[in-house]
């Protein structure tokens, strides 16, 4: 039985705080596509959007990409006006697992460059929707596209997206 309601309005958001790779932001906007997500880049950028190896990353589907472009993070809040409850910040510091979330119909996964994170002042912001990805000690962190699907695709989990794709 497949549990997907169509007419359930849902929406995920991939946020990324000024990335600096850009095949990972090429990578993560392929996930995005194929999660039927929106991207959302906050500037500075560490690439030009036109540069060949994003698009490579991307595959022919970056021009599908919904993607939005944003000056600073507060021009997206003013824009977007998430709820705190809509947000997730990922961090390896954050204060919850991942599993923990509890996921909203429009949700934003908010992730940091990759050599940074996340600015303080914006964690600050949000000090209880900080969450890390559980991983063993054996490594710092996750690459930044490897934490971002793996993030998204769990909230897809909790409204049976995957069997609304493959139950045709």
């Amino acid at each position: 039985m497949n549990s997907f309601d169509p007419a359930v309005k849902w929406e995920r958001h991939v946020v990324l705080i000024c990335p600096e790779v850009h095949w990972n932001t090429g990578n993560i906007g392929r996930t995005c596509l194929g999660a039927g997500a929106y991207l959302h880049l906050i500037k500075p950028l560490g690439f030009s959007l036109d540069h060949k190896h994003l698009k490579r990353a991307g595959l022919d589907y970056w021009p599908r990409v919904r993607l939005f472009v944003w000056d600073n993070f507060t021009m997206f809040l003013d824009n977007m006006n998430p709820v705190e409850n809509e947000m997730a910040l990922f961090s390896k510091n954050g204060k919850k697992s991942l599993w923990s979330m509890e996921i909203s119909k429009r949700f934003f996964l908010v992730f940091g460059s990759e050599t940074k994170g996340i600015p303080t002042d914006i964690l600050k912001k949000y000090p209880d929707s900080t969450y890390h990805i559980p991983i063993s000690t054996s490594i710092r962190s996750l690459n930044l596209s490897t934490a971002a699907g793996i993030a998204l695709y769990e909230t897809l989990r909790s409204v049976n997206l995957a069997n609304a794709w493959t139950s045709n």
